[in-house]
């Protein structure tokens, strides 16, 4: 390799922000690989911050709370009444429909997870499943199972039914310490 493609890889390199100590310029060709001989230490820097470098620097650090439990308990009353609301709202007069159902599941999901979150209850994950099926004469067992603290975390419920189909929706509440 030539000297000046030496000298322009060494600028290339000190450009960059990544350079061997500065008495260490020497470049040598071993085994088809560049190294640098007698390289004591590698300093590297970026050039400019990143967006996130940016925003992290900015936002406020908060120190722990050490709280273990919710200051006030889940609202089961108020979001049984949101999701009656809901789905009466809705499904009151609809037919089945697998494609109409399967959109709506998507919406009332949504909105009932919006309306729970207007509520503003801290520290509260929030898990929204919405059912529909439909109704001819058989039978139909719904499960779920969930790891939780059964002194914080709840889960709110309600079933709608018409003469084509029904709807069960679910709002689980799982405390963040």
């Amino acid at each position: 390799m030539s000297a000046l493609a030496k000298e322009k890889l060494f600028l290339a390199m000190k450009k960059r922000g990544s350079m061997c100590s500065p008495n260490n310029r020497e470049f040598r060709q071993k085994e088809g690989h560049w190294r640098i001989k007698h390289s004591l230490s590698t300093v590297s820097h970026a050039d400019e911050p990143s967006q996130r470098d940016e925003s992290s620097r900015l936002t406020v650090r908060m120190e722990n709370t050490y709280q273990l439990g919710p200051t006030k308990p889940f609202p089961v009353a108020t979001v049984n009444h949101i999701l009656e609301d809901v789905l009466t709202t809705y499904l009151q007069e609809a037919q089945y429909d697998p494609e109409f159902c399967r959109q709506m599941t998507k919406t009332i999901s949504e909105v009932i997870k919006t309306q729970v979150k207007e509520l503003v209850i801290p520290r509260y994950k929030l898990i929204v499943i919405v059912y529909i099926g439909q109704r001819d004469d058989q039978s139909i067992v719904i499960g779920s199972r969930c790891l939780w603290n059964p002194k914080s975390d709840t889960v709110s419920s309600y079933t709608f039914k018409n003469s084509t189909f029904f709807a069960l929706a679910n709002v689980y509440a799982v405390y963040f310490e």
